[in-house]
């Protein structure tokens, strides 16, 4: 199993963390080819340029984005008036991207989060949230960059050191604040984070950083084979080296093959009506599949075996939710392997509207295409027609998707 390790010595941004990755092996290349897919405005490129940061040398990340386009500049750079978009604006660039699924999860994921921890902050909603300068291009392809990273290396398992607990203000778009900035000290309460004194009168843990750490990583030193490291340089100049360490590894244990994990309990005593919401809140939180098994407990009682199929990234959350969720005092664990094929979603056109299709890829070829069934129902409501009606028209287009 393949795990990563952050040595935040100098605490952590988005670019950092994806100039780390750079310097780990992940290819430029494939980096804007992947993030291109975004369609941001005026983005031309991701390169990471070789810098000194005190004795130690470090890349630095530069995204190429044209002058008349939102752009901003590195540690820093998340505090500056130039993003301004909601939760949904985000999201929708994102899924209809074309990126990976896993990309896509994870990096809405990472906003959401965001996005909680802005809605609290400043009592408000997460549809109501304007992101400011997270919501920037520049951060956009922070955050995504980091997920496509993660997905290149098949990072399963996400690790971080203690953060430098520093002190100070910042200028935001809401004013003067206190650091660690609101948001960033959400991120980080809601995550259960070690953090450590620092000496720094500066932001060294960015919203973005923050972000990346509370959706990803365990606060805790693995063990592992030690396979690549890289180092990503801050943009500010400091009395220490401003950099962020990555070590990659292969993670011990007799199961480090496994990919997923499998999440189990058996309830007898909870009232049927809140399985439906149980599952929800379960999918929400990154779940791949929940399904419910009728099964006979001890003294003939009839019983419901709740099943859960996961990343392995995601075990500790989920069994947190299963025991505040459901009436049951314990739940199983097992490692398992899951081989996928490639999935991409695309959007078409129908006379009554466009659906969203779902594309099966197998050795580079589309072999199946799935129309998805809430668009097809929302149309269908709309024109006041069968659902089937809809779907077929749409299975008709999606169809010509298919290799031949």
């Amino acid at each position: 199993m393949t795990v990563l390790y952050c040595d935040c010595f100098s605490g952590i941004s988005g670019d950092m963390f994806l100039g780390a990755l750079l310097d780990a092996g992940l290819p430029a290349d494939y980096l804007t080819q992947e993030l291109s897919r975004l369609g941001l405005p005026g983005f031309r490129g991701a390169v990471a340029r070789p810098v000194q940061r005190g004795a130690m040398r470090a890349s630095l990340l530069d995204f190429e984005i044209e002058e008349d386009h939102d752009h901003e500049h590195g540690h820093d750079h998340e505090h500056e008036p130039n993003g301004h978009r909601h939760l949904g604006d985000i999201a929708h660039l994102i899924e209809s991207s074309g990126l990976p699924d896993e990309v896509v999860r994870l990096s809405v994921g990472i906003f959401r989060r965001l996005a909680e921890a802005e809605a609290k902050v400043h009592g408000s909603t997460v549809e109501e949230v304007h992101f400011h300068e997270v919501g920037a291009v520049d951060s956009i392809l922070d955050i995504v960059g980091a997920a496509v990273g993660l997905h290149y290396f098949q990072v399963e398992q996400v690790y971080t050191s203690a953060l430098p607990w520093g002190s100070g203000q910042v200028q935001t778009q809401h004013g003067t604040l206190p650091l660690p900035a609101p948001a960033t000290l959400e991120l980080l309460t809601l995550a259960h984070a070690l953090v450590v004194p620092s000496p720094a009168a500066f932001e060294l843990v960015t919203p973005t950083g923050a972000a990346l750490l509370a959706c990803l990583a365990k606060f805790e030193q693995p063990a592992m084979i030690l396979q690549a490291t890289g180092i990503g340089a801050g943009r500010r100049e400091l009395p220490w080296p401003n950099i962020l360490r990555l070590v990659l590894g292969d993670a011990n244990g007799e199961n480090s093959d496994a990919t997923h994990v499998e999440i189990e309990t058996n309830i007898d005593d909870m009232n049927p009506q809140f399985f439906g919401h149980v599952m929800g809140r379960l999918l929400e939180a990154g779940a791949l599949d929940v399904y419910f098994t009728p099964v006979m407990m001890k003294k003939n009682r009839p019983a419901t075996r709740l099943s859960v199929i996961a990343r392995g990234a995601d075990e500790q959350k989920l069994c947190d939710l299963l025991l505040r969720e459901t009436s049951t005092l314990g739940v199983r664990v097992q490692p398992v392997r899951r081989h996928e094929a490639e999935r991409r979603f695309v959007t078409i056109p129908t006379r009554y509207g466009e659906v969203q299709v779902k594309l099966k890829i197998m050795a580079g070829q589309v072999v199946q295409a799935s129309p998805e069934y809430e668009d097809c129902a929302a149309l269908a409501r709309t024109h006041d027609l069968p659902v089937a009606q809809v779907y077929n028209e749409a299975l008709q287009a999606a169809s010509k998707l298919i290799s031949s």
